[in-house]
Formats: structure tokens, C-alpha cells, sequence
């Protein structure tokens, strides 16, 4: 969609957010955290709309794709009111925000998509605000992360939100044995050019659910669940399931806290005997069931 067809589809929201929203107190000398859409235009809000056009600048991840989102809705701000702020100049750029705050402007944040601060830059800057006294003011919105829990279907457990594993393999293979031991769900991200690795990753655990959220909101969207083992199968179906971005959430499992301890007690036993002897044993050690750990097995040979 191109930005003029955008701000033609948003033509009234503009006027809307400011008839909705503009009675409220918005005060000067304070950051506003804006949450934007992660997919759809249209998942943005009335306050949102009406904090963007008021504010005195606009702190920004990216200057580029803020301004062009911004233009969709029917607002053109000079480049002297973007402000890049990302995790390479986070503290520095955080120094100047601050000033401009001290002089009692309204500064709002927002990252590339969804609610700041979570996975992507922003808590720094939230922090030392706070530091320094001033006001921090959350504008609630879309968040990949709520987003692909509601569609996951957990009824009880709670969740852990851990974001990106670590991309060297030793220590996402400890990442992936300490989630084994979590009694409740798990929010993992991945960027497509990774998926495959964390996909085989997580096939250790076997027959764990795992809701595989891809390209949400967007015209692609694509929701599964499947057990963990199958999920690189179940990548390597359709060419499409390997691109856009990823949310996983792992679901709780009920031998959680018991499943890091099977999983090194097959790897000790791997790396001594044959496939099919290790698995007996380790059913045999750890009472788990032999299919489970038979799946584990051929995942942890092939990460090998």
C-alpha cells in the first residue's frame, strides 16, 4: 500500500482520534511511549493518533519508516522533529531527548512496530527519564507478543516472555534445555533467516506444543500449533512458512520441570551408545515416554 492510498484509507481517523481524544490532559515535559502496529494500519489507536500529531517531536527507531508510517496517516513532520533513537545510539541520543524534555516539550517514542521497550530499543530511554524525574506516559497498542498469546489458546500456567535465543549454538542449546525446566509457556521471537535453526532447536523437546505465529496482522498471516518435534517438517512443507517474522509460544508442558534433566541424561547417553539403545535407556532412567525421547534423540543428531 502506498503512502498516499494510506493516508487516503485514514482520511478521517485523523479527525476522529482528535475529536475522541484531544480533551485529555496531556502534559508537557513528558515522554509518551506509543505502541504502533506490527502488520495492519488500522490496529493503531485513536490516542496514538492524536499524541502524534501533537507532540513536539517524535523519537523514532528508524526515522525512515516512521515518517512513512506517519504520512499514512495523514501527517508529514519535518526531519528536524524525528529523532533516530536505537540500540547503537540509545544513551547518547536519550542525553538529548531528556534535554528537550527538561525544556517542557512532549516527546513521544516509538519503535518499528508494535509497543516499545519490549524486544526492541526504548528502555533505556524509559529508564533514564525516570532517572532524572521526569514523566513517562504508556500508550497501551499492539504487541506481537499479547497478540500471538491470545491465538495460542493457554488457559492457565501463566507465560515467560524470552525473546531471541542466543544465535552461537552451545549456548542456545543450555537456552533450550533451561525452557525444557519452565512449568509455564514461553514467548519466543526469531527473524525468518533463523527460523530453521531455532526450529531444530526446539525439536529436542519432543512432543511440547508449539504455536508458531507468522506474518500477524498482515495479509499472510499464518497460525499453527504443532508438537516441537515436527516443526521443522512443518516449516519445510510450503516455501512461504520460512519468511516474515516469528512468534513462538511453547507451550507448558506437564513434565516441564523434569524435561531439562531428560534431555542431559540423553545427551550423556548419546554420546556413549547407539540411538535406539540411549533411548531405551533413558526411558527406562527417567520414566519419560520412549517416543518423546526417540524424537529428542533424532533432533539432537542432527543439530550434531
Amino acid at each position: 500500500m502506498s503512502a498516499s492510498l494510506s493516508a487516503a484509507s485514514f482520511a478521517a481517523a485523523l479527525p476522529a482520534a482528535h475529536e475522541a481524544a484531544a480533551s485529555q490532559h496531556y502534559p508537557q515535559g513528558a515522554l509518551y511511549v506509543v505502541a504502533t502496529p506490527i502488520g495492519n494500519l488500522a490496529d493503531i489507536t485513536l490516542r496514538a493518533l492524536h499524541v502524534l500529531a501533537l507532540v513536539d517531536a517524535v523519537a523514532c527507531e528508524d526515522t525512515r519508516h516512521t515518517q512513512q508510517l506517519l504520512r499514512a496517516y495523514g501527517m508529514d513532520r519535518p526531519a528536524a522533529q524525528l529523532l533516530a533513537l536505537h540500540q547503537h545510539n540509545e544513551a547518547q541520543a536519550s542525553a538529548a531527548v531528556i534535554e528537550r524534555l527538561r525544556l517542557g516539550q512532549r516527546i513521544a517514542y516509538v519503535s518499528d512496530a508494535g509497543t516499545p521497550a519490549i524486544s526492541d530499543p526504548g528502555a533505556r530511554l524509559v529508564a533514564a527519564v525516570r532517572e532524572q524525574g521526569l514523566r513517562v506516559l504508556p500508550l497501551p497498542g499492539a504487541s506481537s507478543v499479547t497478540t500471538a498469546l491470545s491465538a495460542a489458546g493457554l488457559s492457565e500456567g501463566g507465560f515467560v516472555f524470552e525473546g531471541f535465543l542466543p544465535v552461537k549454538a552451545t549456548e542456545r542449546v543450555h537456552a533450550v534445555e533451561a525452557l525444557a525446566r519452565e512449568t509455564r509457556a514461553v514467548v519466543l521471537l526469531e527473524a525468518p533467516h533463523r527460523i530453521e535453526v531455532l526450529a531444530q532447536a526446539l525439536a529436542v523437546l519432543g512432543e511440547r506444543p508449539v504455536t508458531v505465529a507468522r506474518e500477524l496482522t498482515k495479509q499472510f498471516e499464518e497460525i499453527a500449533t504443532v508438537p516441537a518435534g515436527q516443526l521443522p517438517a512443518w516449516l519445510d512443507q510450503a516455501p512461504q512458512r520460512q519468511r516474515g517474522e516469528f512468534v513462538l509460544v511453547l507451550h507448558a508442558a506437564p513434565l516441564a520441570a523434569d524435561a531439562g534433566a531428560d534431555l542431559r541424561v540423553l545427551r550423556l547417553l548419546l554420546a556413549e551408545l547407539p540411538l535406539k539403545t540411549a533411548v531405551k535407556l533413558a526411558a527406562e532412567i527417567t520414566g519419560t515416554a520412549r517416543n518423546s525421547l526417540y524424537e529428542a534423540a533424532l533432533a539432537i543428531k542432527q543439530q550434531a
